[in-house]
């Protein structure tokens, strides 16, 4: 994967994060006083045009999966990104409309990504403005890929009693029984008017993932089968991430002419498994 693209970033704290023109795509994170990312980077993954990375956190726009005429998960995870600003802890990358996406899909607007890093604390701020004369409307999530040392041993509590899509189960709905999601095989879930907060734990390591302004949570791993047939995976990889998005799916937004749409999700790294009940 070319360098020449990628906005380092290095708090003073020690904090330190990785964020690629190609997609707006975050890479890596590293929090102060840590050594390994706490986001899982596939080593397979190309930034080629018109090919998403696989690992990080994609930005998904203006279409989430296949719930709209648009390719799989649109456009903004493939397309090149510009640099706004850059300081030590903190970047922002602009996407606009241009004559490609609007081949695509035919409405004017402007998409904000922020990174900010510090401590234990890693915050992505995404925003979509409507540039144009008409509304518009979208569904929109960050992909985000967490890194685990063993999938068997997580557990990600907050959602029990929710509604949720079983994609993997034939796009049927249920309601979430467990205090804790476990992963036994493939998990493709879209959980609906999720809570703010969320905690997952991996064995002796745990983090805290929460959201703001998205109102749906997906939660997703392929499993063994599915991973078989992803070329950008090393085989046994389905076993080193689970994906926790911060998404608008149920009820796609609808943006006025001139309006915007400000959402985030922060993911805090805990000290030990054992803070997570």
């Amino acid at each position: 994967m070319s360098e020449e693209d990628v906005l380092i970033l290095r708090a003073a704290d020690g904090a330190q994060a990785r964020l690629h023109r190609h997609g707006g795509h975050l890479l890596s994170w590293i929090p102060a006083g840590e050594s390994e990312d706490r986001l899982y980077l596939s080593p397979l993954s190309q930034a080629a045009p018109g090919v998403a990375i696989r690992g990080g956190v994609p930005v998904i726009f203006p279409q989430f999966a296949g719930e709209g005429p648009l390719p799989k998960h649109g456009f903004a995870r493939s397309a090149r990104w510009s640099v706004q600003s850059a300081a030590p802890a903190s970047a922002t990358l602009v996407l606009e409309d241009n004559a490609e996406t609007r081949a695509r899909w035919p409405q004017a607007f402007s998409l904000q990504l922020q990174v900010l890093i510090g401590g234990d604390t890693l915050e992505i701020r995404f925003s979509v403005r409507n540039t144009g004369t008409q509304a518009f409307r979208f569904t929109a999530a960050l992909h985000t890929y967490l890194r685990v040392n063993e999938i068997a041993e997580v557990a990600l509590r907050g959602l029990q009693g929710l509604r949720y899509r079983d994609s993997a189960g034939g796009g049927i709905e249920r309601q979430e029984q467990s205090s804790a999601v476990r992963f036994d095989g493939e998990v493709d879930r879209i959980y609906f008017d999720a809570p703010s907060q969320l905690r997952l734990r991996d064995g002796r390591q745990a983090l805290e993932v929460r959201q703001s302004g998205f109102t749906d949570t997906v939660v997703w791993n392929p499993g063994a089968t599915k991973a078989a047939a992803l070329a950008d995976l090393p085989a046994g990889d389905d076993r080193r991430f689970v994906c926790v998005e911060a998404a608008c799916v149920g009820n796609p937004v609808l943006l006025a002419s001139g309006a915007s749409w400000h959402a985030s999700q922060t993911l805090r790294a805990l000290a030990g498994g054992d803070q997570v009940q």
